[in-house]
């Protein structure tokens, strides 16, 4: 039969250790999350670019000309397109906002719990160099 009293906690240094990887984890995750909506707000600006140029020369083309229906429709579909690019760049802004404010939040979480740690531990050191004397 085992008895109670050998029951036994792993190490502080281990637990710390722990915690540091698991949060290094979340934090490359973040990391990851915010470059990829980065990079998508990156191309979804150049395609805006892009359109905004086309809707920019088929107005000089339609000025110049008579307005076919053709062209109409064309300006109509650019004008849908530049409006969900600007909803989509505002969606990934909001999304990146998000992604740094859980990122704050880590931060501030994996430092109050270094600081609960250092003085949780100050304690034990303190009365284990009293042991010894």
């Amino acid at each position: 039969m085992a008895s109670i009293f050998a029951f036994r906690t792993r190490s502080p240094d281990r637990d710390r250790q722990t915690d540091e990887a698991r949060f290094g984890q979340l934090s490359r995750a973040l990391d990851e999350l915010a470059a990829g909506i980065e990079a998508e707000r990156t191309g979804i600006r150049n395609r805006y670019e892009a359109v905004s140029a086309n809707a920019a020369f088929l107005v000089e083309a339609m000025e110049n000309s008579a307005v076919s229906v053709l062209r109409a429709r064309e300006m109509d579909q650019l004008t849908e397109s530049l409006k969900a690019c600007l909803r989509r760049i505002e969606a990934l802004g909001r999304q990146k906002d998000f992604v740094a404010g859980l990122r704050h939040s880590l931060d501030i979480f994996a430092d109050e719990g270094r600081e609960a740690d250092e003085e949780s531990s100050a304690p034990l050191a303190h009365r284990e160099a009293l042991r010894q004397f």
